[in-house]
């Protein structure tokens, strides 16, 4: 019941968008590949694995993924069970099976997961380095988060990214006074102000929200020039430049609809389809719904997307949601488990994938950019460098299981809540995410 309500969130209009979806992908660009010979993996005898991947948050995502695996399986011979689940509860699960040693051969966990349990997982570099070989190389945001932080041993294949973008009604920003998302802080609080006085008010993710609240507040931080951990690895959270981030973010929750104190990552998707929201900052999922739904046709027309304001930051201060294939030290069949990713990647299967999820999911191998998904619609092309993006959880610092553990107990989003709804001054929240963030660093 749990898979449907989120499904739903995004509209009922999925089930008839994954066939027409499905029809594009025949009409596929050429990848560009390198000939390089893959790793040897002999499979094992009367190999079986279970996969453990985020649930779908548009239909082709899962049909697609499940078809190639369903196509690896004839292929192999090997049966693969796939289990899809809701956001909020991948990195439990994820944790329990690293703590029992038992449970699913391969996670695709999110971005800082593998760094949680480098002595729980294989190592991936052999793979790694095929693909990255054939496929014109790893994006930047893919190879932060599958390598140990700054080594050249990957410990996990980033299989793609989703970004969160400004996604907006343009004809509401446009009565607000703007033609588009500006990149000035003051005056994007200005456009929020004025799409709350004509009726059409903006709404973010201030719950604890895998993929909307994390975005969100950290673009607040990195818009602002803020971080969490500075480059030696020692906690900078609570500096001017956070402060003044968390005086901008509580003028800017003034004009949110309310509730988005609770929000999870459906919320907004709900409110903005709805029409109860004008801006937010999401996946291409809220597109996907409304475009596939004949009788949004007008809405769809409507709906843009932009990069969010990037402030002071030197590039875009925005991340992905990078989901990262981990194999488990427990698995009775690692070479299969391997084998699998591998095959996941290559172009025959990744491609169709990559194409039938619309700029959901962005591609972490660089060939990938050919992808005729890209040149399909020019509503997607804030959504096509997801994994290219230079910000990171625990930037300015190392990638290891401390960051992992601040995004995971939401240090940042729950700073921002607090000064947000008034439990806090921005001083004291700055104070208590330093707390939280020293404990977790041992510092």
């Amino acid at each position: 019941m749990d898979e449907i309500t989120r499904r739903g969130s995004i509209g009922l209009a999925a089930g008839i968008a994954a066939a027409s979806t499905l029809t594009g992908t025949q009409a596929r660009a050429a990848i560009p590949t390198a000939d390089v010979k893959p790793p040897s993996q002999p499979i094992e005898s009367g190999a079986t694995l279970r996969v453990l991947r985020p649930v779908k948050y548009i239909d082709p995502d899962g049909a697609l993924f499940d078809a190639n695996t369903k196509k690896f399986s004839a292929a192999m011979g090997v049966p693969v069970r796939v289990d899809y689940v809701g956001f909020e509860d991948l990195r439990p699960q994820t944790a329990v099976a690293a703590r029992t040693g038992a449970g699913p051969d391969i996670v695709l966990g999110w971005s800082d997961d593998p760094h949680l349990y480098t002595d729980s997982i294989l190592d991936m570099t052999e793979l790694a380095e095929y693909l990255g070989k054939k496929y014109g190389g790893w994006q930047t945001l893919a190879a932060l988060y599958g390598k140990k932080f700054k080594t050249d041993q990957w410990i996990a294949i980033p299989f793609g990214g989703s970004a969160g973008p400004a996604v907006y009604r343009k004809s509401w920003i446009k009565e607000a006074g703007f033609d588009t998302i500006p990149a000035d802080l003051g005056k994007f609080l200005d456009l929020c102000r004025n799409l709350k006085k004509i009726g059409h008010p903006p709404g973010f993710a201030l719950g604890n929200a895998v993929g909307d609240a994390n975005s969100y507040c950290g673009w607040l931080l990195w818009a602002h020039n803020g971080y969490m951990v500075d480059e030696a690895g020692k906690i900078a959270i609570n500096r001017k430049e956070t402060i003044e981030a968390l005086k901008y973010a509580k003028e800017l929750y003034q004009t949110f609809i309310p509730g988005v104190l609770s929000w999870q990552d459906p919320s907004n998707n709900k409110a903005f389809i709805a029409e109860e929201i004008s801006l937010t900052q999401n996946g291409c999922s809220i597109y996907f719904a409304i475009k596939n739904n004949p009788k949004m046709a007008a809405v769809a027309e409507d709906v843009d997307h932009a990069p969010m304001p990037r402030g002071q930051a030197s590039s875009r201060p925005e991340t992905a949601s990078v989901i990262n294939a981990m194999v488990f030290k427990h698995t009775k069949f690692p070479n299969a488990a391997k084998e699998y990713i591998r095959f996941m990647m290559e172009a025959d299967q990744y491609d169709p994938w990559l194409t039938a999820t619309t700029g959901y999911w962005a591609h972490s191998l660089k060939a990938y950019g050919e992808s005729a998904v890209w040149k399909s619609d020019p509503k997607l092309i804030p959504y096509r460098d997801a994994c290219a993006m230079e910000f990171y959880s625990g930037y300015k610092g190392p990638i290891n299981a401390a960051s992992g553990a601040v995004l995971a107990d939401y240090v940042n989003v729950q700073m921002f809540a607090a000064v947000s709804s008034g439990q806090a001054t921005p001083e004291e929240a700055a104070a208590e995410a330093e707390r939280r963030a020293k404990r977790i660093y041992k510092q």
